[in-house]
């Protein structure tokens, strides 16, 4: 599927991943706005890996034209 298909999986909690990376990545997923410090924080993107803790994430161009989004189904 596309970026603007997936869009809203995202927006609606589902945890989301290209097919074709071929790296350690295992999901994207949408993080809500919340507060920290008693302040508003914007909603956020992070990415899952397989070696690392969450990171921050966000999309390329490629990831924008690419056609090979999917849910992941836990």
């Amino acid at each position: 599927m596309t970026f603007e298909e997936m869009l809203p999986g995202l927006k609606a909690g589902k945890k989301m991943v290209r097919t074709n990376w071929e790296g350690t990545e295992l999901w994207v997923e949408l993080v809500p706005a919340t507060t920290y410090h008693g302040e508003t924080m914007n909603p956020y993107f992070v990415i899952k890996t397989e070696d690392e803790a969450f990171s921050v994430w966000e999309p390329t161009s490629c990831d924008v034209l690419a056609t090979d989004w999917a849910e992941v189904h836990d």
